[in-house]
């Protein structure tokens, strides 16, 4: 019942799409498995009750199709033939589960690789490999990736045959202003290169992952907790020309609806949503 209210709770933001980071770790899943065990949870399958919930509020799902291991091991994630063999059979599993779902838009692949001027060869492996299995199993799917370095990315002739050789659908690229990698109000200009790259390649769409964190203390070493909603709105403006969607990262923890009775996160999170909603309500 938690689950089914938290997804109409975001359902209730306006919000069209959600990404799910994960239907394993470290060993374990979150949903019922031959692969592996599954963590204890209250919920038997919560994947089933996500999914449920957003078949009837409308929500689109990406599913994550990781992690079949330590989610820090990026380089072994990508690049381990076993892990590959284990995501795959994951992948079948999980379409013949749960891809009957009409809220099961597509899948996310959740490995991040730093795009420094470009993308390197094991990413594109392995995205266009989740893509054929992806293809396979739900040949009708919407596919996202997320990866981070955007500031760094060189959007030249190179890049664009990269865009061009990458089999994914959608590219949600991290604006990095909570991990502040980029100072507000510069992020627009590396969007725009970048839908400039995406027009010239005719491939992939182009969205943002817009960061709506602060950090507790230094960076990467302490909590994520809500950043202030006027800091967001900045940011939605400065990129918001160049992308066809936002995506957030993220609302679990850093947003709750007052009173919620599936409340998850620090306890300024109700003020970051009803500044959210105030906002939004007022552009009606």
């Amino acid at each position: 019942q938690q689950w089914n209210t938290k997804v109409k709770e975001i359902s209730g933001t306006g919000m069209e799409y959600l990404v799910l980071m994960a239907v394993a770790n470290n060993g374990k899943t979150f949903y019922p498995s031959k692969l592996q065990p599954r963590y204890d949870y209250k919920c038997s399958d919560p994947l089933e009750a996500i999914l449920s919930a957003a078949d009837e509020c409308g929500i689109k799902f990406f599913v994550s199709n990781d992690f079949w291991g330590d989610w820090s091991e990026t380089n072994k994630l990508m690049s381990d033939s076993s892990i590959a063999e284990l995501r795959e059979k994951a992948m079948h599993e999980i379409a013949e589960k749960y891809s009957h779902h009409k809220s099961f838009y597509g899948w996310y692949y959740p490995n991040e690789s730093g795009i420094w001027n470009c993308f390197n060869d094991m990413t594109i492996k392995y995205v266009n490999e989740c893509s054929r299995i992806a293809h396979e199993v739900t040949p009708r799917s919407v596919n996202l990736i997320a990866p981070y370095g955007t500031k760094s990315v060189r959007a030249d002739d190179k890049y664009v045959k990269q865009l061009e050789e990458l089999d994914i659908d959608i590219i949600a690229y991290q604006d990095e202003i909570g991990v502040k990698k980029t100072r507000l109000g510069r992020a627009g200009e590396y969007y725009e290169a970048l839908y400039k790259a995406h027009a010239k390649a005719g491939r992939s769409r182009i969205w943002a992952d817009m960061e709506i964190f602060e950090f507790e203390g230094d960076v990467y070493k302490s909590a994520l907790v809500p950043a202030g909603f006027n800091r967001i709105l900045k940011q939605m403006e400065d990129i918001s020309p160049f992308v066809e969607n936002i995506l957030i990262y993220q609302y679990i923890g850093l947003m709750n609806k007052p009173g919620s009775s599936a409340f998850a996160g620090h306890t300024n999170s109700t003020k970051l949503y009803t500044d959210y909603m105030n906002w939004l309500n007022a552009q009606k």
